[in-house]
């Protein structure tokens, strides 16, 4: 039964990922990927935030990390896209651009994730 729910999260995360990705992209228009840093860095703070409440505090059933931080927020984040999308940057001479993507996503990815768990770990 876990691996169907971690399914069920799987495709429930996918679908997300493409509607932030759709809504976010409508509206900041093209050049810089700002709908997977979107999505790196909401599923970052997610990920983290339900760790501390499920691992660290026990507020929630461990019983939802499998469907909800593996299938949900792992179908979710878009590290390959990211990956993809800061190669393309290079390639087109946006080496600028491919920088802010690399580093930005790490940087407020890392203070997203430090926010979900201190976040969790209050609660």
């Amino acid at each position: 039964m876990t691996v169907v729910l971690v399914g069920v999260g799987g495709f429930a995360g996918a679908i997300s990922r493409y509607l932030v990705d759709g809504f976010v992209s409508d509206r900041t228009g093209g050049g810089f990927p700002w709908g997977t840093l979107v999505i790196n860095v909401s599923g970052t703070f997610l990920l983290g935030l339900l760790f501390a409440m499920t691992t660290e505090r026990a507020i929630l059933p461990a019983e939802i990390r499998g469907p909800v931080m593996i299938g949900f927020i792992g179908a979710y984040t878009t590290f390959s896209t990211y990956l993809l999308e800061s190669w393309r940057l290079i390639e087109d001479g946006a080496w600028a651009m491919a920088l802010a993507n690399l580093g930005g996503s790490i940087a407020i990815g890392l203070v997203a994730v430090a926010a979900g768990m201190i976040i969790g770990r209050a609660i």
